[in-house]
């Protein structure tokens, strides 16, 4: 009789459990911690969910593994984006190199771009979730599913950047000259993030029931934002300049003409860039093994030309080693239509398709024609031909007489690069404008008579711009292509650029970005000022409302729950249904 009342009472006692359950759920529905929950931990009832107590750590021990990862895939991920996307300029070279180890054209920066801001989004969603939870005082548990999908970002990212910086480690150089366009917005944008991390850091901080837990929660959040206060003492930037200081815009050269527009190193490419107003051509110069030096970049024919359909199996084979009546007859334009290297080059009319369809591989003495045309300075990477070639050592002299007396353009226009026999170079042709592709102290340039740099924009550096000027000795920066690394250029006084984005760059009237001291202090002032009000204000709400909280749960009133009254509901407090 007696087990008969213990297993009777047993019943009554889990369905008075259940009872409570069913008010938990429907008097005390929380839909929008529901949906936190929910996509954070896959628990979407409120009975499988647990708020962090007072003075508690906010999640299990296995979960505070966890977390820090989250962090740290969310820094990877997003140094990673930042350091692709800053990488936009180079992506054709990206391109080029792969296809140059895979043996097709396709376009892989942008798939990689498009890879990094996908898993960049993701695990932002899984720390927003996160800080919100916190906000509201629930405890964290990530699902086993978000959990391999953090190691799968991190373990991306890093990789990605070892391998980067191993195969591509210049590309740091273009991050770090970014900061001086993009420092003053990651300031502000790094202060709203605190603003916004101030509200979990101050509910916990303050439910705190020790002075140790306190300074745990909150001095390493204070540290962080004292440094970013100060941060932009150290800051530097060319584009933070007086009124009336600005030089005039850098003049544009044509990269291989205009390759965004029709097929490189074509007569197409050239008139495009002449169109769009571009003040010089570059190109590269390669001997035929007849001697006639014709323009192609790459080492073989089977990126810009039909050879692999002409001659399928010289496709390995040395541009140099073809004869011109062969090099004359391989079409030079297909490719272009078919490959699009660039992401961003726009549809083609169709006047421009044919056009580009019907195009041949360009002889050096037209395109110095064309160019003296026009009054278009040039500039070319002169290729010595491989051994045996008849020309090998004799390249440029083979070249010097095309410019000088088949080609009739005027000195002063050709920008001569070649470091060797340069002395013999000057020479015969004393109109030359002699360029240096390398930096060097000013007096040797000076002595060798150099009146021009031509550098890779990673070595940008607005004293040394200075410091040759001085010498009347300008700089020409290749290869630019994004605008805010052309603003860069601007304000640190280039005198040139080379660029694949002529018809782009000719259109900005001043660099992206451009303030006086005064107004960069003022505005970061403001932010600064402007966070302290805000972040002070919420640590004072929170230490008000605990306040108030702890005095009607002594006075017996209603608890609060996630900003909201509820009155308990605990089984003591329940009608005895168990008599």
């Amino acid at each position: 009789m007696e087990a008969s009342s213990t297993s009777l009472k047993r019943i009554k006692f889990g369905k008075l459990k259940v009872v409570r359950r069913h008010l938990l759920q429907r008097y005390e529905h929380q839909p929008f911690i529901s949906c936190l929950a929910g996509f954070y931990s896959c628990r979407w009832k409120r009975y499988q969910r647990r708020r962090t107590e007072p003075g508690k750590c906010c999640c299990k021990t296995r979960e505070c593994v966890f977390f820090p990862l989250l962090v740290g895939a969310f820094c990877f991920s997003l140094l990673f984006l930042y350091m692709w996307g800053e990488a936009k300029n180079d992506y054709n070279n990206f391109d080029w190199y792969n296809y140059g180890n895979l043996g097709f054209w396709f376009l892989w920066s942008l798939v990689l771009l498009i890879v990094a801001a996908i898993l960049f989004t993701y695990i932002t969603l899984l720390l927003v979730l996160a800080m919100c939870l916190l906000a509201e005082g629930q405890q964290l548990y990530l699902h086993w599913s978000h959990k391999i999908g953090t190691f799968l970002v991190l373990g991306f990212s890093i990789t990605a950047l070892f391998t980067l910086s191993v195969l591509w480690g210049d590309q740091w150089k273009t991050v770090r000259l970014s900061f001086q366009i993009t420092a003053p917005y990651l300031h502000i944008g790094a202060i709203t993030i605190m603003v916004l991390l101030s509200w979990p850091v101050a509910l916990h901080a303050i439910r705190a029931d020790k002075k140790v837990v306190q300074v745990i929660i909150v001095g390493p959040y204070l540290a962080i934002l004292l440094f970013l206060f100060l941060i932009p003492l150290g800051m530097y930037s060319p584009c933070i300049r007086e009124m009336g200081t600005l030089g005039p815009k850098p003049a544009l050269i044509g990269h291989r003409g205009a390759p965004m527009l029709a097929p490189e190193n074509t007569e197409m490419s050239f008139q495009k860039t002449i169109e769009h107003s571009g003040d010089g051509l570059e190109t590269d110069v390669t001997i035929s093994y007849d001697g006639v030096p014709f323009l192609m970049h790459d080492s073989t024919l089977r990126r810009t030309t039909n050879i692999k359909e002409v001659y399928p199996n010289d496709t390995a084979q040395n541009a140099a080693l073809f004869s011109w009546d062969t090099l004359k007859e391989l079409n030079a334009g297909t490719w272009f239509l078919k490959d699009k290297p660039f992401s961003c080059m726009g549809s083609l009319s169709r006047a421009d398709q044919n056009q580009a369809m019907n195009q041949s591989i360009y002889k050096l003495s037209n395109f110095l024609r064309l160019a003296d045309s026009q009054n278009k300075l040039v500039i070319f990477d002169l290729y010595r031909p491989p051994e045996k070639h008849p020309y090998r050592n004799s390249w440029i002299n083979r070249t010097l007489e095309v410019i000088l007396n088949e080609s009739g353009i005027r000195p002063h226009l050709v920008l001569w690069l070649e470091n060797d026999m340069r002395s013999f170079v000057q020479s015969v042709a004393p109109g030359f404008q002699q360029t240096m592709g390398s930096k060097a102290p000013v007096e040797d340039l000076v002595m060798d008579n150099i009146v021009k740099l031509n550098l890779a924009y990673t070595e940008m550096s607005s004293e040394d711009i200075r410091k040759y000027a001085e010498a009347n000795i300008t700089t020409n920066l290749y290869v630019v292509n994004e605008p805010w690394l052309f603003s860069l250029a601007w304000c640190s006084g280039a005198h040139s650029v080379t660029t694949n984005a002529v018809h782009m760059l000719k259109n900005l009237s001043q660099p992206l970005f451009l303030m006086t001291p005064q107004q960069y202090n003022i505005m970061w002032i403001l932010t600064d000022l402007t966070s302290v009000l805000l972040i002070s204000l919420i640590f004072a709400l929170h230490w008000w409302r605990e306040r108030s909280f702890s005095c009607c749960a002594h006075d017996g009133g209603p608890m609060l729950e996630s900003g909201t009254y509820k009155f308990r509901t605990e089984l003591s407090d329940m009608p005895a249904v168990m008599a």
